[in-house]
């Protein structure tokens, strides 16, 4: 059956709507958008989760080599680069968007295999890969609301996962796994992050944020580094249980659910909008909106779909289309081993 470990895979594709949906709304409807910040606690939350799950004995990590791990720090710089480019696209981008630009990685990684590795590629994957590439260039052209900066980080993000894979495929550890991996990449965003925040701004930034205080803030932003955390728990488990092209499948399945809910634009609900409106004519901007909190948040995650507002026209949703039926293809050549 094409879509095995059906528990696994639900879980997996569970999270991944949660997360990202998540971070979506912390992004652009909290509009906390200090990405050293943001991405700085979630890898903090990640890496402390990880390591408490290792003294437990709940996962298993080897760190004994040094020289090792030196070797994958270079992936780990792509590392940090993916989140915050993706953090800064995130929040100006919609879901479907930004998926659309991030499955246009994978024609780094087929280009390296075929210009530099000389690699042997099928038609099929070719085709597939043209289909990603073709949907990523038109798609800003026919977008009306057009970001340059979204589209901007976008590109940097996809830059970012497409060389992460590649160094991902030259360097072949015999004693790294993946989670030792992302322990490594935890720890060092940690650290760049924090040492980052104050040059870029956001540390002090941040003391200006209307929802500062306020445990809504507090709860999405616990939400978004528990989520971040168990899908990376559920990625690793379904890579290592599952074969490639099973797991590519699964990793469609979850990007089509978000494309087929995610369609429209995330925005404010009419609620926090009246909020935003009582508190400004109060003086005191988020203090009469105080008790909404976790139930709001709750509803808003669960029936996200009921709280977008269609933007895209025949164009956008044509490239998102081409886009799909690209990766599509890609998982039938994974599957196929063509």
């Amino acid at each position: 059956m094409y879509l095995k470990r059906p528990a696994g895979g639900l879980a997996f594709c569970l999270f991944y709507l949660a997360s990202c949906f998540t971070n979506k709304y912390v992004l652009s409807v909290l509009k906390f958008t200090y990405p050293t910040l943001f991405q700085g606690w979630q890898t903090l939350v990640g890496g402390l989760l990880l390591h408490v799950s290792w003294k437990l004995g709940w996962v298993e990590i080897n760190l004994c080599s040094r020289s090792e791990i030196l070797s994958w720090l270079p992936a780990s710089i792509l590392f940090v680069g993916i989140i915050y480019a993706g953090s800064r696209a995130l929040s100006r981008l919609p879901i479907p968007v930004f998926l659309t630009v991030h499955n246009a990685a994978e024609v780094i990684t087929c280009g390296f295999q075929k210009f530099v590795q000389k690699e042997q590629t099928s038609h099929l994957k070719v085709c597939s890969v043209l289909f990603l590439l073709v949907a990523a260039v038109c798609l800003p052209l026919c977008d009306t609301q057009f970001d340059p900066n979204g589209y901007l980080w976008a590109l940097i993000h996809l830059i970012c996962v497409g060389a992460y894979k590649v160094f991902h495929k030259l360097w072949k550890p015999s004693s790294l796994s993946d989670l030792d991996q992302q322990y490594i990449n935890y720890v060092f965003s940690v650290v760049l992050l924090a040492s980052a925040s104050h040059p870029a701004g956001d540390l002090f930034s941040a003391l200006d944020f209307p929802f500062l205080y306020f445990y809504r803030f507090h709860s999405s932003c616990c939400a978004s580094g528990l989520l971040g955390f168990f899908l990376m728990l559920h990625t690793v488990k379904l890579k290592s249980s599952t074969t490639s092209g099973q797991y590519a499948a699964w990793s469609f399945l979850a990007k089509i659910l978000h494309c087929v809910q995610g369609c429209l634009k995330i925005s404010a609900h009419p609620v926090w909008k009246n909020c935003a409106a009582t508190s400004q004519s109060s003086g005191r901007e988020g203090e009469l909106c105080a008790r909404p909190g976790w139930t709001l948040l709750v509803i808003t995650a669960s029936l996200s779909p009921f709280f977008f507002v269609m933007t895209a026209n025949v164009l956008t949703i044509s490239c998102l289309v081409i886009s799909g039926v690209g990766e599509a293809l890609l998982v039938y050549a994974e599957r196929t081993g063509t």
